[in-house]
């Protein structure tokens, strides 16, 4: 018995050294190749050769260990898994000329130009971006040159485009050109337990969906000067089957956001168990400077079309947002590519929001809003609490619809309601609604247009 131990004992011993050899087999690690830990050097060429080494052998991870690395556009493979080591840091490069200018074959109107991205993916299937390491781009040295820059001369840090199987998780992500991170057309994307600090720029979003299927977005901390949490769907491509858990976010406009982008729109969304905060730094900022507290905790748009049903929005604290709830259905009407019709208004259908919990609001109030024979239909809000500034004597009703205005929520100014102003809606309840102010505010709970 004894000798059969012995001998199971070797067996096991030849089987684990074998599963080692293939495990380290299968990393590739970025100095074998070239790479340096000094940022004076570009380190670009010599991860980029691992990663294609990498995918055409099959897969498996490129290993960045710790140190400092600059690059600049690198492009993921198949099978890749960019694995960040603790200490390891991807610094952006500051020169425009180190990245690459690409240009997707996916038509969405985020794609009608050649874009610039530290990191770029485009049509790849398992991909994973993971360890405990760091993506720093740098993106405050990129100015803003026009209105609609960004992604052009200012780039990107993390852009994936219609791709399958994406895994970020665990990583922090810091100082990008622009948005922080766009996952565009994907399928089966999980991100998990993320850092993102993005304030050094314009349009310093924290992440962008955008019209992608069977996503998982859960306990991510978030620090962006622009919005924070955001879907979008810039182009007929909906963003279905969504759950959103477990975030802290902060935000100098909208903590969490179904818009502006809505050309297909927005089905079986799932957001719960998140905080809305300000940010502990309120030293930069570059969109909404009367507003450091944020503009809105929660944001549901539909303004070019599409359509937005079967939205969940639970169990959110929030602290300090000028006007906590927005849901808005406008008619702005813009394509996904230049010339592209817009056929019909869109509609917003069902959308349940409970257990909210708001203090140190400003005074603006909430707004439910939808266009003449175009109501916004079957809103349910159940248990919200609303504490803010108050102070109002009184508030005339917006004469203007705004019906293509960019919508936002303070785009009225301050609302009629001290709770809830609502125009052109079918069916709306309200259960277990309680707003207080610091101040005393003469202006009702309610204000009601053309509502049934």
């Amino acid at each position: 018995m004894s000798g059969l131990f012995s001998m199971k004992n070797i067996s096991l011993l030849l089987l684990f050294s074998l599963s080692s050899t293939i495990a380290s087999a299968a990393d590739y690690n970025v100095k074998d190749y070239g790479a340096v830990n000094d940022t004076s050097s570009l380190s670009t060429v010599a991860i980029q050769r691992a990663i294609d080494e990498c995918s055409m052998n099959g897969g498996g991870r490129v290993v960045v260990p710790a140190g400092g690395y600059k690059i600049g556009t690198l492009v993921l493979k198949s099978h890749v898994n960019l694995h960040l080591e603790n200490g390891a840091v991807l610094y952006g490069s500051t020169n425009l000329d180190d990245y690459v200018e690409m240009k997707s074959g996916y038509v969405s109107l985020r794609t009608q130009t050649t874009t610039i991205q530290l990191i770029y993916a485009d049509n790849v299937d398992d991909v994973t971006i993971d360890g405990t390491g760091t993506i720093d781009g740098r993106g405050s040295t990129f100015k803003k040159l026009s209105w609609n820059d960004e992604g052009i001369t200012r780039p990107h840090l993390l852009r994936i485009i219609n791709s399958r199987d994406i895994v970020v998780k665990d990583v922090t992500l810091k100082n990008s050109g622009c948005w922080m991170q766009h996952y565009l057309a994907c399928d089966r994307l999980q991100i998990r337990g993320i850092k993102v600090f993005n304030r050094n720029n314009y349009n310093n979003d924290a992440i962008d969906i955008d019209g992608c299927h069977d996503v998982i977005l859960s306990d991510m901390i978030a620090d962006s000067d622009d919005d924070a949490i955001t879907l979008k769907s810039t182009s007929p491509r909906l963003c279905e089957n969504v759950a959103i858990s477990n975030c802290v976010v902060s935000s100098h406009c909208n903590g969490i956001k179904l818009g502006t982008e809505t050309n297909g729109g927005f089905r079986n969304i799932s957001i719960s168990h998140c905080i809305v905060k300000p940010s502990n730094d309120q030293t930069t900022q570059f969109f909404g400077d009367t507003l450091r507290r944020g503009t809105s905790a929660i944001s549901l748009e539909i303004v070019d079309g599409g359509i937005m049903e079967n939205v969940h929005v639970s169990n959110i604290l929030v602290e300090g947002t000028e006007s906590p709830i927005f849901i808005r259905l406008g008619n702005r009407g813009r394509g996904y590519y230049d010339g592209a019709p817009v056929a019909s208004v869109g509609r917003i259908n069902g959308v349940h929001l409970s257990n909210i919990t708001v203090n140190n609001a400003g005074r603006t109030g909430c707004s439910i809003t939808g266009l003449y024979g175009h109501p916004v239909e079957n809103i349910y809000l159940n248990n919200i609490t609303i504490h803010h500034r108050g102070g109002c004597k009184g508030v005339s009703i917006p004469a203007e619809e705004k019906e293509k205005d960019y919508p936002e929520a303070t785009m009225w100014g301050v609302l009629p309601a001290k709770g809830f102003f609502v125009r052109h809606a079918r069916h709306v309840v309200f259960n277990n609604i309680e707003v207080t102010t610091s101040e005393e505010d003469a202006r009702p709970l309610y204000v009601k247009v053309d509502v049934q």
